[in-house]
């Protein structure tokens, strides 16, 4: 079987199956069918460099190992224009990201280079009018929820598809986590 050529990487938080299977069953409901290749999730950077494969693996497993999972709740709802977003608090997982951005640097695209907003997209590409309409209903039963944030996985990016390289699971007994 060929091995397939490197690619840009994506990294994501392993979303608990509880809370995944909400937001991905929001997902479903809500975003465009014929669109709609990649189940829910909270991405933490978007292009990685696949030179950067190697010191990325030992970064999440150093961040993985012996660490709780980081403390997080969906705290709003969030306009995307064409779409609407859950955003999500979590000072864990920002301490997280902005540690592995601090190893990467120089090798960040500008657009994980900027300010970064923890959202899970569940509704893209649509009619300005269709998001409105979205996020007008989802805000008459939106309340603020705890979400559990199980890891951290990595992703070949192949033009729309997700290819798993691998996931990093915190420890549910590790060290305190910084904030």
């Amino acid at each position: 079987m060929p091995v397939a050529a490197p690619a840009p990487i994506i990294v994501s938080a392993l979303i608990g199956a509880t809370d995944f299977a909400w937001a991905d069953g929001l997902r479903r409901a809500h975003f465009p069918a014929e669109r709609n290749r990649l189940p829910a999730h909270l991405t933490l950077f978007h292009h990685l460099p696949p030179s950067a494969l190697e010191m990325l693996r030992r970064l999440l497993a150093a961040e993985a190992r012996g660490a709780p999972p980081p403390a997080a709740r969906i705290t709003r709802l969030i306009s995307l224009g064409q779409g609407v977003a859950l955003g999500v608090d979590s000072p864990g997982l920002v301490a997280v990201r902005s540690h592995i951005a601090e190893a990467l640097r120089g090798q960040l695209i500008p657009q994980d280079q900027a300010p970064w907003r923890p959202h899970i997209t569940i509704q893209n590409k649509v009619a300005p009018s269709a998001a409105r309409a979205l996020l007008q209903a989802l805000r008459s039963e939106f309340s603020a929820r705890p979400i559990a944030l199980e890891g951290l996985s990595a992703h070949w990016y192949r033009g729309g598809a997700w290819e798993h390289i691998a996931d990093y699971r915190f420890s549910r007994s590790g060290r305190s986590r910084r904030n």
